[in-house]
């Protein structure tokens, strides 16, 4: 029997998924680089599979051009996981995955300087609340926290920052499709990251197991849904979906790890968030001393 999953059901799937990540990764115990080349080389398998299935691979799907933004975007992507990865180590899952969430006030920023994109007063207020999300989770750690969590939050910033950079840059290949796109900053991702896997190659059946989950279904399975979601369903839907990943993942780091946010650690992930569906919905700020033509 053959079951169906409509557009919204594969956004939920995806980003449950994602909001999972973070479990395997700190179960493993490896180096970040270590776990993301893994990742890179099994998800690379997963989506060259789908790319086959889909008549991806014919001769001419991409120009020169398209391939070296590719390949840049790649680059971007790779720093993106390891530095996201080696933050759960120093400041927890729950706290790397809402800083990580910092990520479309970074891609404004981005849109700001590189394409003239302009910045409203309405958006300058809610990136103005997610800063103040921001100082509340730094100074907001428990006094059991270790002297590396300013680090562990500074990493999740630059992951962040990573995956604006390869946003921004994917911007640039709207006609490519997402399948052949993954599959080609998967592997730029296995080639660049090779030299160093060696450092600590897995062991354990169990590794082999989590780093298999890692590649085919966090990365493989989770991008399958997301882009066949993404093409199904409203933008504005896919933007109140995405909630979904920060919340499994606090539920996860509590559960499983038994790591619970402080009070101001809360006040600040709602802050982060709540500024993030704000922008990612045109929500207005109550700004009376401003026109409504300028409000954003």
């Amino acid at each position: 029997m053959r079951i169906k999953i409509g557009g919204t059901g594969q956004m939920i799937l995806a980003m449950t998924i994602s909001g999972t990540v973070g479990w395997p990764v700190v179960a493993l115990g490896m180096p970040a680089v270590t776990v993301v080349f893994w990742r890179c080389a099994f998800g690379a398998l997963a989506m060259l599979a789908v790319c086959a299935l889909l008549g991806l691979l014919k001769r001419g799907a991409l120009s020169g051009r398209q391939l070296g933004i590719a390949m840049l975007g790649g680059l971007a992507l790779v720093l993106n996981w390891t530095l996201l990865f080696a933050a759960y180590a120093h400041a927890s899952i729950a706290v790397a995955t809402v800083t990580y969430h910092l990520q479309p006030f970074m891609l404004v920023g981005l849109g700001a300087l590189l394409f003239g994109e302009r910045l409203t007063a309405n958006r300058l207020g809610w990136l103005l609340l997610a800063f103040g999300g921001m100082v509340l989770i730094v100074t907001g750690h428990s006094a059991g926290a270790g002297p590396d969590y300013l680090l562990g939050v500074l990493m999740a910033l630059g992951a962040a920052l990573m995956y604006a950079v390869a946003a921004a840059i994917v911007k640039q290949l709207k006609n490519l499709p997402p399948q052949l796109l993954v599959l080609i900053q998967l592997s730029v991702g296995a080639l660049l990251l090779a030299p160093f896997a060696g450092v600590q190659a897995p062991a354990a059946p169990r590794d082999w197991l989590l780093l298999a989950t890692l590649g085919l279904v966090h990365t493989g399975l989770m991008s399958f849904l997301l882009y066949s979601a993404i093409q199904k369903i409203p933008t504005s839907l896919v933007g109140a979906l995405s909630f979904i990943y920060p919340a499994v993942a606090i539920v996860v780091d509590w559960a499983v790890f038994a790591h619970r946010l402080s009070l101001l650690q809360m006040l600040g992930t709602a802050a982060i968030l709540g500024a993030a569906a704000g922008m990612n919905f045109g929500w207005r700020l109550p700004l009376p001393a401003m026109r409504a033509d300028k409000a954003g």
